[in-house]
């Protein structure tokens, strides 16, 4: 449990190639002129099972939407949803839950429908051990955890501890290895005075000189599945925005940074076995925004800048990086139709590999193992 604190005190301070042949192929792509799709989550709970969820923008009216495969990726059905999902978890091939602007909602049959669970805001996460135990965390130094499966939530006290002002305090991942060792991890923003008038994007001199400012970082850590917490807090550019653990102590981390900053991402290498924590990937024109591991490789989707500047509404060309060692990375093929500004990635089984961007485009990974 002391080990979070070595870690991050280093987060604020490139073995054998990969095997050849493997391509990401364009399954879904929403081509239309009167209308754009959104993607702001992907969750594949089988491999022939997925769900990616987001929202039409059409003629000004935001109409959400979940996409639905049962083959796949061969084939997605438009499902219409009451509102609009932020994020998904799925615990088995049925059973899930959607984080919406909202509240909460559930399935039970694999996406397909949909019920409302709670009217708690501010959620931009959730992660179920079993079919009735929880967690939930989101904006205002807000974290949850139910035992009735998202109905009733109580708040986590462990949450309100670091000394962070809560209106600027954001809980913004949950990740668990195994039932017994989760990390949530969360940021606070020191306001800036005076304050961004402009979006980056639309005054880019005032942006590439303003400096970037130091978060303070926090993490709470269980290794008894959520019946306590402890916290560790650390001063650190940046914020970690993906944690992905492996049972044996294995991990990445993905800090993202502002424009301002010279990098716009990196992702670290965790070893809480050696207690250990080192700078495996990054790329000054590569704005990595989701990472997983799969059948013992790291993949990594990223966006090209179309510009200087890497906040922009312009999509940038989407980029996968791979590596089976954490040291050594390959960019792989990419179809070349395939742009965003945001990309996130799921797992399907132990190695289908899928990412969706925020375009409306999900490609799979094809190439390193055979279609079940």
């Amino acid at each position: 449990m002391r080990l979070w604190p070595v870690i991050l005190a280093l987060l604020a301070a490139g073995g054998t190639p990969c095997r050849a042949g493997a391509r990401w192929a364009l399954q879904f792509f929403h081509d239309a002129l009167d209308s754009e799709l959104v993607i702001t989550d992907l969750a594949f709970p089988s491999p022939r099972t997925g769900i990616a969820a987001g929202y039409l923008l059409e003629r000004g009216r935001v109409k959400p939407r979940v996409l639905l495969t049962r083959d796949g990726g061969q084939n997605w059905r438009s499902i219409e949803t009451r509102e609009s999902p932020l994020a998904l978890y799925f615990l088995e091939e049925d059973l899930g839950w959607m984080v919406t602007e909202r509240g909460l909602w559930g399935t039970a049959d694999g996406g397909a429908t949909w019920t409302k669970l709670s009217n708690l805001r501010g959620l931009l996460r959730v992660h179920f051990l079993d079919r009735q135990r929880g967690f939930a965390v989101g904006l205002k130094k807000s974290a949850y955890e139910t035992a009735d499966g998202g109905r009733t939530w109580k708040r986590l006290a462990a949450a309100d501890l670091p000394d962070s002002n809560p209106e600027r305090t954001v809980y913004g991942w949950i990740e668990f290895a195994g039932p017994h060792v989760g990390s949530i991890v969360g940021w606070s923003s020191p306001r800036r005075e005076p304050e961004a008038q402009l979006p980056d994007w639309l005054d880019p001199e005032a942006a590439e000189k303003r400096r970037q400012w130091p978060t303070f970082t926090i993490v709470l850590q269980t290794s008894d599945g959520g019946r306590s917490w402890q916290h560790s807090t650390t001063s650190m550019f940046g914020r970690i925005t993906r944690l992905r653990r492996t049972p044996d102590g294995r991990g990445l981390a993905l800090v993202e940074f502002h424009d301002a900053f010279e990098w716009p991402a990196e992702v670290f290498r965790i070893d809480l076995r050696e207690n250990s924590t080192e700078r495996a990937y990054r790329e000054k024109t590569r704005a990595v925004t989701d990472v997983v591991l799969a059948a013992e490789t790291a993949y990594l989707a990223a966006i090209e800048p179309p510009g200087k500047l890497r906040q922009t509404p312009v999509p940038g060309r989407l980029v996968m990086i791979r590596s089976s060692n954490l040291r050594d990375w390959e960019e792989m093929e990419v179809d070349y139709r395939a742009f965003g500004r945001r990309a996130v990635l799921a797992v399907g089984g132990d190695s289908d590999v899928w990412v969706a961007t925020d375009t409306g485009m999900i490609l799979r990974l094809e190439g390193e193992a055979p279609r079940r």
